[in-house]
């Protein structure tokens, strides 16, 4: 049997995980889970803004969409032949590559390719790649441009997305991003021709994957070094000839595998080792969470534990959620929570002027909220609706030493747990708190905001606001959980 082609999926799955590649070219079927509703939903969604996008573009395009295989192949030959300003759907292939480009575009005396994408074109976030191509897209597009240059229709290493607001991103594949794909592009052959064998890594983007139960057991029976929170594929992959699993880890000496200040490990510094070595002591001894220094937690009268929603594919920020405590009284903390009664940015800027009222109306309080994300939503909705508050206003707010990044500013920097990793629905649940939902993710979230947005069924925004008020009280429990532990 010849070698499966590479495909532009193989090649946005492999940058994301090689191992994704290998179960589905060659994993028990039996074992991979359906779609979820969050995936499915992406799916639809990029779907239908594919069409609405195409249905636009001018000049109207040569649409390829309703041929298969070799038909569609031979159909694009002839456009590109015949000099057809713009393809939609077309397939192009060159030795075992093939690329099935949403568009095609006449440049000059040939063709630049482009891809059509619901979401932003180009990396985003607080760690610095704001603006940075996205490099899952980018190795996307160097195959449709290998392909055109293998061919003799490429005008240049240079192709396009085109986004969620419909503008277009240029990917300048020369340099590191070619660099990239031609890595890619030899690690997925090796794995086609089966001269290449990968390993699955747990990771938090795993939980939506088809594979994540079947690698899940796998990684638990093999006692996998990624199950230690941080240490992730790069890390377990250096240090493997050497340390193979966490019971190992857990009995070096990490003394013994430093020299002159660095590791025999590339990329992990002592300091890292020290740490993975005593998560490994932690998990392999059923041990109790612990502080590795003091941490001073403000206290205050009136706490608030905060959570938002998002639904990125509209760009909606559509539920602010609060629990309030007062007195550090639980039993009369209330929920409070400010939705978003319709997907227009009138109901979005309407939801973040209440929300952002009642922390005023809450001051003075101290706030508790989980990762970056709040803070970096809170600074578009600013942007977007500047009336609501100023700039300076929100840094005050997220500067303020009363406003606390319970996973970044505590969790990380002082704590140990004896779990796989630091989502807050682990370390809730290892303190002993559950969610109603049965399977709780910010994901079904939205993809139960969707249902809402098309129906205004109310039992489904029960549902939205139930998720998000046990989301908030987590945050709660694992704060009075971090209160409790004592100084190692």
């Amino acid at each position: 049997m010849s070698p499966a082609p590479i495909t532009a999926s193989m090649l946005y799955d492999l940058v994301g995980c090689p191992h994704r590649v290998t179960m589905d070219l060659f994993g028990n079927q039996a074992d991979r889970h359906p779609f979820n509703a969050f995936v499915q939903l992406l799916w639809d969604r990029g779907t239908a803004h594919e069409d609405d996008v195409v249905e636009t573009l001018v000049p109207s395009p040569l649409d390829l969409s309703g041929f298969s295989g070799e038909e569609k192949e031979h159909r694009t030959r002839e456009a590109m032949e015949a000099g057809v300003p713009l393809i939609y759907s077309g397939r192009i292939t060159a030795a075992n590559l093939i690329g099935e480009p949403d568009l095609l575009r006449k440049e000059g005396p040939g063709y630049i390719t482009g891809d059509i994408k619901s979401g932003s074109g180009e990396e985003s976030g607080d760690d610095g790649d704001d603006g940075k191509p996205k490099k899952h897209y980018a190795v996307q597009l160097a195959l449709y441009t290998d392909i055109l240059e293998r061919i003799g229709r490429s005008v240049a290493r240079r192709a396009f997305i085109l986004d969620i607001e419909r503008k277009e991103v240029s990917y300048d594949l020369t340099g590191p991003l070619w660099d990239t794909y031609q890595s890619c592009l030899l690690q997925a052959q090796a794995i086609v021709n089966h001269e290449s064998t990968t390993l699955p890594a747990y990771a938090g983007a795993c939980k939506l994957c088809v594979w994540y139960s079947a690698c899940l057991r796998d990684l638990t029976g093999k006692n996998d070094l990624t199950l230690i929170p941080e240490l992730g594929r790069a890390k377990r992959d250096a240090m493997i000839g050497r340390i193979a699993t966490i019971r190992d880890l857990a009995k070096i000496n990490p003394s013994e595998f430093i020299v002159k200040k660095k590791t025999v490990f590339p990329g992990i510094g002592p300091e890292t080792l020290e740490k993975l070595h005593a998560r490994a002591l932690l998990l392999t001894a059923d041990g109790r969470p612990y502080l590795r220094e003091p941490v001073a937690l403000s206290m205050a009268d009136t706490e608030l534990f905060f959570d938002i929603e998002v639904d990125p594919m509209r760009d909606l920020c559509y539920l602010h959620g609060f629990v309030e405590r007062r007195g550090g009284r639980n039993d009369a903390e209330r929920f409070v929570a400010f939705f978003a009664e319709d997907t227009t940015p009138e109901a979005e800027e309407e939801a973040f002027k209440k929300a952002w009222r009642y922390i005023q109306a809450s001051q003075p309080c101290a706030i508790y909220y989980y990762s970056k994300y709040e803070r970096t939503i809170y600074r578009k909705l600013q942007e977007k609706y500047s009336e609501v508050c100023s700039a300076e206003e929100i840094e005050k707010l997220f500067s303020s030493a009363l406003t606390v990044d319970l996973y970044y500013d505590v969790v990380r920097k002082y704590t140990e747990w004896p779990t796989r990793d630091y989502s807050i629905k682990t370390l809730a649940r290892y303190l002993g708190f559950d969610w109603r939902d049965e399977h709780p993710s910010g994901a079904a979230s939205i993809e139960w905001f969707d249902r809402w947005a098309q129906t205004r069924d109310p039992a489904v925004k029960r549902q939205i606001l139930e998720y998000n008020e046990d989301d908030c009280r987590a945050t709660r429990v694992l704060l009075d959980g971090i209160r409790g532990l004592t100084l190692r």
